[in-house]
C-alpha cells in the first residue's frame, strides 16, 4: 500500500488502498447522514456509498438497523420521526394516504379511504383498507408497494383481523432492515370468530403471490379481543389476546411449524393496554411479558416447559422515576391513562404514555427521550430501517432521493 503524498489532510491525501478506505468507511456511525455527508465530502469516496457489497457489509457490520420513526393514528395514519437533525425525516417522506385504494363511488378529488397500519417489521408497513378489503405491503424507503386481498374466510371478520409482515430471506449474510427487494411472507389471523370459536390464520408468500391454507388451534378459544401489534420471538409470532376469563393472554404462531395455539400469560390483572409482549433478555428466543403499572415497568420471563403451556417468573422491575427525563410523578387528573403503546424488536425500546406525553424508553440503557405532548393514545408502530437519503445510485448527492437498494 503506497504512503500518502504530501501532509495536506485534504480528501486527496487519504491512503491509496481502497481496502483501507472500505475498513473506515464501514465504521461510520449508523446515522442516516453518514453516507450522504461522506459521500458529499470526497468524489473517491462516493462509489462505495452505493456500492451494493459495501453495503451489505456497512448493515452486516451495524447489526440491527436503526429505529427511524413511528406511525400513529391521529385523523390518519401518520410518521412522527425519532431522529433529530440532521437525520430527521420529514412526515411527508413516508405518508401512507398516497397508497390509499379508493371505494368505487370515489373520485380523484375525494378523500382516501384510511389506511390502517398493522404491522411495521424490517422496513415495511403492512396496511389494510377495510372498505376496499385489501392489504397493502409498503416499503418506505423505496415507494415499492404490493397489493394482495384479503382471503375470503377473512373477508366476514376484515374489523377484526390482526396481521404481520416480515422478511422470507434466508440467504447467509443476509441483513434485515436492508432487504427492501427481498421476498416477504404476511401472517393474517382471525381472533375471534363466532361460529366454532377457533383462532384462524393464513399465510401470504410474496414468491408465490398466493395464500396457504388455513390454519386453526387443536382446540377452540373463546377470545374476546384482541390488543397490540404482534411481537416476534425467537421463530414465532405472538399476540397479545384477552380471553372470557379476562385473562392477558396470548395468541402463538410458529412459523416454522405453522401452528397456532393460545399461550397462558403471567398472572397479573393490569388492563391490556397496560401489558406488552417482549424478547427476554436472559435467553435468546424467550418470550417476555412487561406490565407497566407507573411509576413502576414489572418484566416477565416464559418458559416454554410443556407445548402450549408457560410457566412466568419475575424477571426484574424497573423504577422508571429514576430514568432521567421521564416525570417522577403524574398530574392530578391523568392518573390512570398510562399506557404502553408500542414495543420496537430492533432496538429494544418501549413507548409510553405518561402525564399527556409521549416517551420512548430504551430497555437497556435506560434511557429516555420525550417525543412529543399528545391527546391521541394509539398504538405506535415503530418503524425500523437502513436508510441514507441525499444519495442517488450515480452517486450524487442532490438532497432528494433515496439511496438505491436491490439488496435480497
Amino acid at each position: 500500500m503506497s504512503e500518502s503524498k504530501g501532509a495536506d489532510m485534504t480528501c486527496c491525501s487519504v491512503p491509496d488502498g481502497d481496502d483501507l478506505l472500505w475498513q473506515i468507511l464501514l465504521r461510520l456511525p449508523q446515522q442516516l447522514s453518514s453516507l450522504p455527508r461522506a459521500s458529499a465530502f470526497c468524489k473517491r469516496w462516493r462509489p462505495f456509498a452505493t456500492d451494493l457489497m459495501f453495503l451489505r457489509n456497512f448493515y452486516a457490520h451495524h447489526g440491527k438497523p436503526p429505529l427511524l420513526g413511528v406511525f400513529e393514528f391521529r385523523d390518519s395514519m401518520v410518521f412522527t420521526s425519532v431522529l433529530d437533525t440532521p437525520d430527521h425525516i420529514p412526515r411527508e417522506r413516508f405518508d401512507l394516504q398516497r397508497y390509499s385504494c379508493r371505494h368505487e363511488y370515489g373520485t380523484p378529488s375525494g378523500p382516501p379511504h384510511r389506511n390502517e397500519v398493522l404491522c411495521c417489521r424490517q422496513g415495511r408497513v403492512l396496511t389494510i383498507e377495510h372498505v376496499c378489503k385489501e392489504l397493502i405491503v409498503y416499503t418506505p424507503v423505496t415507494g415499492e408497494q404490493r397489493h394482495m386481498a384479503i382471503p375470503s374466510d377473512f373477508k366476514t371478520f376484515v374489523y377484526h383481523i390482526s396481521g404481520a409482515v416480515l422478511c422470507a430471506a434466508s440467504n447467509q449474510g443476509h441483513v434485515h432492515g436492508g432487504c427492501h427487494s427481498s421476498p416477504f411472507k404476511v401472517v393474517l389471523v382471525i381472533m375471534n370468530q363466532q361460529d366454532d370459536h377457533r383462532p384462524l390464520a393464513c399465510v401470504y408468500s410474496s414468491e408465490t403471490g398466493s395464500w396457504g391454507k388455513l390454519i386453526s388451534t387443536d382446540i377452540p378459544y373463546l377470545i374476546f379481543t384482541a390488543h397490540r401489534p404482534g411481537s416476534l420471538v425467537g421463530g414465532a409470532l405472538y399476540w397479545l389476546v384477552t380471553t372470557m376469563s379476562c385473562r392477558n393472554d396470548m395468541l402463538k404462531f410458529d412459523l416454522e411449524e405453522q401452528t397456532l395455539a393460545v399461550i397462558n400469560g403471567p398472572p397479573v390483572t393490569d388492563r391490556p393496554l397496560c401489558c406488552q409482549i417482549i424478547q427476554a433478555e436472559a435467553k435468546d428466543g424467550a418470550v417476555g411479558f412487561s406490565v407497566l403499572s407507573y411509576p413502576r415497568l414489572q418484566m416477565w420471563q416464559g418458559i416454554m416447559n410443556i407445548p402450549g403451556v408457560a410457566t412466568w417468573v419475575m424477571w426484574k422491575t424497573i423504577e422508571m422515576n429514576n430514568i432521567l427525563g421521564l416525570p417522577p410523578q403524574i398530574q392530578a387528573g391523568w392518573r390512570g391513562f398510562e399506557t404502553i403503546l408500542g414495543y420496537s424488536e430492533d432496538t429494544y425500546a418501549i413507548f409510553i404514555y405518561v402525564d399527556t406525553s409521549v416517551y420512548m424508553v430504551q430497555l437497556k440503557s435506560m434511557q429516555s427521550k420525550r417525543l412529543h405532548k399528545t391527546i391521541y393514545i394509539n398504538d405506535y408502530h415503530p418503524l425500523t430501517g437502513f436508510y441514507s437519503p441525499g444519495i442517488t445510485i450515480a452517486g450524487g448527492c442532490d438532497g432528494a432521493e433515496v439511496l438505491h437498494d436491490a439488496l435480497g
